[in-house]
């Protein structure tokens, strides 16, 4: 089963980390394809089946479930397989969102192989915190810039998300130092991620 699964890297951190920012760069590099669950979400054909199910839920403020969005997740990822922009044989997938808790984590297992964590890691809080607020304002969602609903996200992040990293294996996690410079927190993350490219390379050549 292992072989047929997803090969995937995990871009972990609390809200504000840089997460989607590395993973736009990293997904402009052949054999990386990233994948944010954000993006998911915002693409989201309200139409279809899984859509109606997801619109039902987020029409009232109510959490989509996690069956529902690993659906989702699984159904966006195979329409960019048939366009072809995303290869499983060459690519290693980026993931960025997702898993959000532990059961999605279990449920993401099921065809998906975490070979890397990189852990974005910040201590100052209130740096993130203006990432965020600035990021709002320049994507105009001011409403995701009001203290009350970054307040909420970091609730949701320690207490749902932060377990997550329990799930995985300690020596597939690395820790990046999220407070620095893209570039420089990018630099760090080629270091971590290049190795598993390679290895990936390598074994679909042989």
């Amino acid at each position: 089963m292992t072989q047929d699964r997803f090969k995937a890297v995990l871009l972990f951190g609390a809200p504000g980390a840089g997460k989607g920012t590395q993973g736009r760069i990293l997904g402009a590099i052949p054999g990386f394809f990233h994948l944010s669950c954000g993006d998911v979400f915002r693409t989201i054909d309200i139409h279809s089946d899984v859509g109606r199910v997801v619109y039902e839920y987020s029409s009232r403020g109510a959490l989509v479930p996690d069956d529902v969005t690993l659906e989702l997740w699984r159904q966006t990822l195979h329409a960019h397989t048939v366009l072809t922009n995303y290869k499983p044989h060459d690519d290693v997938l980026v993931l960025d969102g997702i898993p959000r808790n532990v059961e999605q984590a279990r449920l993401l297992d099921e065809d998906t192989q975490v070979l890397r964590i990189v852990h974005l890691m910040c201590s100052d809080k209130e740096k993130m915190v203006e990432r965020l607020r600035r990021r709002a304002l320049k994507e105009n969602r001011v409403d995701d810039a009001r203290e009350d609903v970054i307040q909420r996200r970091w609730e949701v992040y320690e207490s749902e998300t932060w377990p997550v990293l329990a799930h995985y294996p300690s020596r597939i996690i690395a820790e990046v130092d999220a407070a620095r410079s893209p570039a420089a927190v990018l630099e760090e993350v080629l270091r971590v991620l290049v190795p598993v490219q390679e290895k990936h390379f390598r074994s679909v050549d042989s």
